[in-house]
């Protein structure tokens, strides 16, 4: 069976992604910082490792618990830190906050991804970006910053990598936590759930790396 590492699968996007992979047999090693909703909410069989994917003895914890499988064949960097609540302009942007967005967002995949090299072997690598590291948003400017940034690493990976597929996705909009932590008090409804984008993130394993939208591989998700 095909294995993958899914980080912030507790919720949201990671977590039906997780969903769809277990009922199509894959076997998964599931993180998130938060360890109960984890455990709660995770397929039946997965692997769940608990923690902060910026902190390095977590990642070797994760590396452990798929070279228990010895191979990887998909790893999914979708664990983000959006940073405070509500949005703010750069000008007032605390630089220590923003320390921690780029820990996350930014360096904590690219180690992840140093450490599991030697077992992805021909595998993926999918960074869940935004299309704020496109679009110049107010309030957006250290999460889209970082995004941005993660967008390049997985460009320069995937041309240093050639036998890896590399992929920066992004999903949209989505009904999530961290949607609403960006809009606090919004009502959000309107946005799809996580699982309309799933499919969208499937056809990758199908796709060339390359930057890609939910919205341009699936037109029914689109915003």
């Amino acid at each position: 069976m095909p294995v993958a590492l899914i980080t912030g699968a507790s919720r949201g996007l990671g977590l039906a992604l997780a969903h769809a992979l277990s009922g199509a047999g894959w076997t998964l090693v599931l993180d998130a910082r938060s360890g109960a909703a984890l455990r709660t909410h995770a397929p039946a069989g997965a692997h769940v490792v608990p923690g902060d994917v910026s902190d390095p003895a977590h990642r070797e914890q994760l590396r452990e618990a798929v070279a228990a499988h010895g191979r990887l064949d998909l790893l999914v960097n979708n664990a983000s830190d959006l940073g405070p609540s509500p949005l703010p302009r750069l000008r007032d942007y605390p630089v220590a906050d923003l320390r921690r967005v780029f820990e996350v967002d930014v360096l904590a995949p690219l180690a992840l991804t140093q450490l599991l090299l030697p077992l992805l072997q021909d595998g993926t690598v999918v960074n869940v970006s935004s299309d704020a590291a496109r679009e110049a948003y107010e309030g957006w400017g250290g999460y889209g910053a970082a995004k941005a940034a993660l967008d390049h690493l997985s460009a320069v990976l995937a041309v240093e990598q050639p036998e890896l597929t590399v992929h920066a996705f992004d999903p949209g909009d989505m009904r999530t936590q961290m949607h609403q932590d960006a809009f606090p008090g919004e009502d959000i409804s309107d946005r799809p759930l996580p699982e309309t984008v799933v499919p969208a993130l499937l056809r990758l394993l199908e796709l060339p790396s390359g930057r890609y939208r939910a919205a341009d591989l699936l037109p029914a998700v689109a915003r």
